[in-house]
């Protein structure tokens, strides 16, 4: 064998054994992306609109649930959805977003979830999947403190301001059919157009009408009703993966008593113990 031979031979077997180190690195590498480890939850797995962070479309401003300005909202939904998407290991970004399009834009991609105050229904849900229920709402009755309205009975030929796309205007097309329903794309215009007198009273959610008789002069609630509504966070159709990691987590936050501190900040009372075990089955 001759001296040019075997260096040439060696070179061979050297170039080969690079290339062998080379793919099982590249196999190790591979093992390791498919393993998180076993802890937590798996945000890969997630399939959100931007990696590491939940979208989230939410009509702002509905104190106590949702208000303030960008990017400084709080509120009972922001605090919970900060709260799950932190146990999820997810950023979180909040786009204001009109509620009477919410579920539409939901429904083509614009956000991951939504969370508005927003009540479980069968029409919803032709459009959008819900998780489980986080608030048991009621309907009210807002007038202004001199108004002779002292119920629903009375709506017959006045003028009811509601927000649009909302259950509390189909509410009121239902119970009061001989009312006219001016609907209002911003549920402050309503408020406002109550106390300015352009409409008779306001149909709509009890803790948004509370809050209205509180900050704005002259409101006051003169009835609520039991409508058996729950509010849910929403979803896209096929994100089941996302819905259920969220139920997860809205479940830890209930079953740990960070549930508990969150409603009795906004709402100023215990949560009802129905709601800490309230589950939801997409249709």
């Amino acid at each position: 064998m001759t001296h040019g031979r075997l260096t040439t031979i060696l070179l061979a077997l050297a170039a080969s054994l690079l290339l062998a180190l080379g793919a099982a690195g590249c196999g190790d590498d591979d093992d390791d992306d498919g393993d998180n480890g076993g802890g937590g939850a798996d945000t890969t797995e997630l399939d959100t609109i931007r990696p590491g962070t939940l979208t989230v479309g939410s009509d702002i401003p509905y104190p106590p649930f949702e208000q303030g300005r960008a990017p400084d909202y709080d509120g009972f939904d922001i605090e919970l959805i900060n709260e799950i998407a932190s146990r999820l290991e997810l950023d979180v970004q909040i786009k204001d977003t009109p509620f009477d399009t919410i579920f539409r834009d939901l429904a083509q991609g614009k956000f991951d979830v939504v969370i508005s105050g927003s009540t479980i229904t069968d029409e919803r849900e032709r459009a959008v999947d819900f998780g489980d229920p986080y608030f048991l709402a009621e309907q009210s009755l807002l007038v202004q403190v001199d108004s002779d309205i002292q119920a629903i009975d009375d709506l017959p030929g006045q003028t009811v301001g509601v927000q649009k796309g909302t259950t509390g205007e189909a509410y009121v097309k239902e119970e009061a059919p001989d009312a006219t329903v001016r609907s209002y794309g911003d549920l402050d215009d309503a408020f406002n157009a109550l106390v300015a007198g352009q409409v008779d009273a306001v149909m709509f959610d009890l803790p948004g009408t509370q809050e209205a008789a509180r900050t704005k002069e002259g409101l006051e609630v003169r009835e609520s009703y039991d409508t058996g509504e729950e509010f849910g966070i929403a979803f896209q159709e096929d994100a089941d993966a996302l819905r259920e990691a969220v139920n997860g987590a809205l479940a830890e936050v209930k079953d740990d008593g960070t549930f508990a501190e969150l409603y009795t900040e906004w709402f100023k009372k215990d949560p009802p113990q129905e709601i800490l075990t309230a589950t939801h089955t997409p249709d």
